[in-house]
């Protein structure tokens, strides 16, 4: 079982890998990574940008390289597993939120995640649910906030099709666009750009913070 996961994981973080992954599971395997990933709190170390990209690549003719996936199709179906995804994540939050934040941490989900989620979603209030679907960890934890926090159902089911339908259609046509040029011969780095754009808003928060407490510590 646990060589069955290390193998996965490799998968998954390698682009070769990731393309084998894609065209050996299809639609039916990218629907449910990105319901996981965006729906249980287990499924945050899921790499949902770099899957939706190398999906789009995948949906391009390039020279002899026949398109896998209709692109209106994808985005049709993995919209809707982000935004599913997203409403399990408001109602396990809404359930189920109280009785976590009470118990020892786990193996995976640790109440830092959560704790940070909640001080992101107090910020930026119902917009930051289409914010963070860029970003990574977060895009997890928000859904979960926002239900335990018990903001409507309503209302967050409209940010909820609004950021799902921002996120997946925009990072599977950019992968579209790039899978018909000489840049799709260079998915790694081009993954590797996304990966780092995605991870900004994180380190500019932990560098903010940083030097928040050490102007405190300093006039102290």
């Amino acid at each position: 079982m646990f060589e069955w996961l290390t193998h996965f994981w490799y998968h998954l973080h390698n682009t070769e890998g990731l393309k084998e992954t894609i065209q050996m599971g299809g639609i039916a395997l990218l629907f449910l990574i990105i319901f996981t990933e965006t729906g249980l709190l287990v499924g945050f170390f899921l790499p949902g940008d770099s899957l939706l990209v190398t999906a789009g690549v995948l949906s391009a003719t390039n020279g002899d390289r026949v398109a896998l996936f209709d692109p209106w199709t994808l985005c049709f179906f993995l919209i809707i597993a982000a935004v599913l995804g997203n409403q399990t994540g408001w109602w396990l939050g809404n359930k189920y939120g109280h009785r976590v934040m009470e118990r020892p941490d786990g193996w995976l989900v640790k109440k830092k995640h959560i704790q940070e989620a909640h001080e992101y979603f107090t910020k930026g209030g119902a917009f930051s649910i289409v914010l963070t679907r860029y970003i990574p960890i977060l895009r997890t934890f928000v859904p979960f906030v926002a239900g335990m926090g018990e903001m409507p159902y309503t209302q967050f089911f409209r940010w909820n099709v609004l950021g799902g339908i921002l996120w997946i259609s925009s990072l599977i046509w950019i992968g579209h666009f790039i899978g018909g040029t000489p840049l799709a011969d260079k998915l790694h780095k081009v993954i590797l750009i996304v990966i780092v754009v995605s991870f900004i808003p994180l380190i500019w928060k932990i560098g903010k913070r940083f030097l928040t407490s050490r102007a405190k510590g300093t006039k102290s």
